[in-house]
């Protein structure tokens, strides 16, 4: 069964910057085409970034040219550089497939404030 394991969130000043990591135990994540998500108290899970097997990124537009997704193979890892973050970036991050075969991981909390 395929694990994921979300990590690096925290508390960042408006302006900041963060790297999160999906790590996954199970299988070989650059097979797989993974998104990063989020979701904001009171709000719906969104798409953030995507990545496919063949490392084509796409981004929603309130990140557009802020985030960087990536793949470390050798770690079996799927990363997000956060730049240039503000409170509206407040949320759980979540990784996951973009087929969703797999589980919600427990998300990595991210908290934009001064």
């Amino acid at each position: 069964q395929v694990q994921l394991v979300e990590s690096g969130g925290g508390l960042v000043q408006p302006g900041g910057s963060l790297r999160l990591s999906c790590a996954a135990s199970g299988t070989m994540l650059s097979i797989y085409a993974m998104g990063w998500y989020r979701q904001a108290p009171g709000s719906e899970r969104e798409l953030v970034a995507t990545i496919t097997s063949g490392d084509i990124t796409n981004y929603a537009g309130s990140v557009m040219g802020r985030f960087t997704i990536s793949r470390n193979n050798a770690k079996n890892t799927v990363n997000l550089q956060m730049n240039s973050l503000n409170p509206e970036d407040t949320a759980i991050y979540y990784c996951r497939d973009t087929n969703w075969e797999f589980a919600w991981g427990q998300g990595t909390q991210v908290t934009v404030s001064s």
